[in-house]
């Protein structure tokens, strides 16, 4: 279970919201709590991936419904800040990326609505309460760029990560330009510590085994006043991984999970051993004798833009459903 990974440290209590077996996008429950919005669901090129002529890349050159931005999700709190928190000036509740992506401008309009500056106010405030980073692979961090003063020059927007992630911003241009212009402050989290953001709401970094050449990898574990979500956009296999997932799964209700690659065949003639992503159908595989709830609760982001199960109408999205799981769509909406 998950407290035998965190009990001993005091990290986190037993969830004592009960777990629903089949999820849906009901935020209209509750106007006032806390949720998460899908900003992006493809893998760091995007699809159509640049200079890519295979059908996959040109259908959605042709169909705009079937492009799919980078990776990111946003969390929103339209309650006041609380009195102890910091007050970011924000007009309608505070919000969070999750990740920075090169899609950044286009998923700063999606996020409009939920929550944030007012930005007909004079000068540049800050676009979120808060940057969440997982790791410095392109699709990830590249974005933050577009705070600095050559586009966006904004107010310091808060950089959350490890260590080891924001020295990495700190001590390397570009991107330490952000902190020597005040656009930016440096926020490190200690993984496996939550992370308050209020009372009933909190992230709690999980490293993960990655490709880890400029910054540690982490997963984020998202809690709300009643669900828990998991945020785990790049991982390797999930036998190099300490925790096992079907653990993880048992103690959250969304759990949105690295699905780059459907199978070996989405990149014919490339060394796997290279990319080394768990498949879609391996997760599904791993988790096939496990109770059927935990299937119900897996989203799948962050996928190639040669991944079958990108198009709803494939065989491969097909089975992602028919095993119970799903393929996250972007805009999609969750309470918390």
């Amino acid at each position: 279970m998950w407290n035998r990974f965190f009990f001993a440290a005091g990290l986190l209590g037993v969830l004592s919201a009960c777990r629903s077996t089949a999820l849906s996008l009901d935020s209209d429950k509750d106007p006032a709590a806390p949720y998460l919005v899908v900003l992006g669901t493809a893998q760091d090129g995007g699809l159509p991936q640049m200079a890519c002529r295979q059908p996959c890349c040109e259908a959605a050159r042709r169909d705009p419904a079937r492009r799919r931005l980078v990776t990111s999700l946003l969390l929103v709190d339209p309650r006041p800040a609380p009195e102890s928190g910091s007050d970011s000036g924000s007009s309608s509740g505070r919000r969070w990326i999750f990740d920075a992506s090169p899609d950044l401008p286009l998923q700063v309009e999606r996020a409009r609505g939920h929550g944030g500056p007012a930005l007909d106010a004079p000068g540049r405030p800050e676009l979120f309460d808060g940057v969440f980073l997982t790791h410095a692979h392109v699709g990830h961090y590249a974005g933050l760029i577009q705070f600095g003063r050559e586009v966006y020059g904004s107010a310091p927007v808060d950089l959350i990560g490890t260590p080891r992630m924001t020295e990495f911003l700190r001590t390397n241009g570009p991107w330490s330009l952000l902190f020597d212009g005040g656009h930016a402050n440096a926020v490190t989290l200690t993984v496996d510590q939550p992370y308050e953001l209020a009372d009933d709401l909190r992230v709690t970094a999980l490293k993960v085994p990655h490709r880890d050449e400029f910054s540690d990898t982490v997963g984020f574990l998202i809690e709300g006043p009643t669900r828990a979500a998991l945020y785990l956009p790049d991982i390797d296999k999930w036998n190099r991984w300490e925790r096992p997932l079907a653990e993880v799964l048992e103690n959250v209700d969304l759990a949105f999970l690295d699905g780059t690659f459907h199978g070996p065949e989405d990149l014919p003639g490339r060394d796997m051993a290279e990319v080394p992503h768990p498949f879609i159908v391996e997760t599904i595989e791993a988790l096939a004798d496990e109770p059927a709830p935990l299937l119900n609760r897996v989203y799948f982001t962050h996928l190639n833009h040669s991944n079958p199960a990108a198009d709803p109408a494939s065989k491969a999205a097909a089975a992602v459903r028919a095993s119970g799981a799903h393929v996250l769509e972007e805009g999609a909406r969750f309470a918390l």
